[in-house]
């Protein structure tokens, strides 16, 4: 569906817009992307990547081979929560350095040797120096203050078997489909507001399935006051208080997102995260 659905768009393009579309953004997914990459000539299609899926990648690859390697896994070697850690570090050394390959390299290494340093075996050669530097230790190198690391590390014989894994999603043409700094959360938020009029789980007809569509689009779009143009063409009056209403959503929705936009916000939502995978 999502193959024939994307050719569909590219393809009328010119007809309907008079333009061409040049990149196509993926979630790791290649068979929508090899249905466009040719359908202005031969690759005038260029994929690239959304960094929440990428980052996601990490630690899809190294929970299958904790599950392949035995002994990998357990106390003081690879657990979930350090997975979760280094997945984490990934996909903020990819969206700090955006624009920039090499700088964008170099800080996913470092922020794998970084997560792998003990107070035993400090690795923080690749991290960046002085006072606004990310890491604490070279923070605490910069103010000439003596720095405990806390975290518990990884042993030399773990971090040999999975350092492999990490690098090579550290490829440079990897991360060169990356150097937007994009991801698709705005295709998932309208996801999320088509499914609240048309759940997943209810089978409906084409009719329905178009109306939903197209009330889910002008919501997202426009809020709730992008329907009044619709009951003025139906002829359908509007009361002040049904208007007042509609005006109230839309308000409370930009607030709640600039809420959940704020630093604060993100790092509570993660904790909340966090907590509730250690309790699962």
């Amino acid at each position: 569906m999502e193959s024939v659905g994307a050719f569909r768009i590219f393809e009328r393009s010119v007809m309907k817009r008079e333009l061409q579309y040049t990149e196509y953004y993926g979630d790791g997914d290649s068979k929508a992307f090899l249905k466009v990459k040719d359908i202005y000539g031969e690759d005038t299609v260029t994929k690239l990547e959304c960094i929440g899926h990428v980052q996601k990648r990490v630690g899809s690859r190294l929970r299958k081979l904790k599950k392949k390697t035995k002994g990998l896994g357990g106390k003081g070697k690879l657990t979930d929560k350090f997975i979760d850690k280094l997945q984490n570090y990934y996909g903020i050394a990819i969206r700090s350095n955006a624009g920039s390959i090499e700088k964008m390299q170099s800080a996913v290494i470092a922020a794998f040797f970084h997560c792998c340093s003990s107070n035993r075996n400090l690795m923080h050669g690749q991290c960046p120096d002085g006072k606004d530097s990310w890491c604490r230790y070279k923070r605490a190198l910069s103010d000439k203050r003596q720095y405990l690391e806390k975290s518990p590390g990884l042993p030399n014989s773990v971090m040999k078997v999975i350092k492999a894994t990490y690098l090579e999603l550290c490829d440079k043409n990897l991360l060169k489909k990356c150097l937007h700094g994009m991801k698709q959360n705005n295709n998932e938020s309208f996801n999320n507001v088509l499914w609240t009029i048309l759940p997943k789980e209810t089978f409906v007809q084409q009719k329905t399935l178009f109306l939903g569509s197209y009330i889910a689009v002008l919501l997202f779009n426009s809020g709730y006051l992008g329907l009044l143009p619709i009951f003025n063409y139906l002829k359908i009056p509007i009361v002040p208080l049904t208007l007042k209403k509609y005006m109230g959503i839309d308000k409370e929705r930009v607030m709640k997102s600039k809420r959940q936009s704020l630093p604060s916000t993100k790092l509570s939502r993660r904790k909340q995260k966090a907590k509730k995978k250690n309790q699962n």
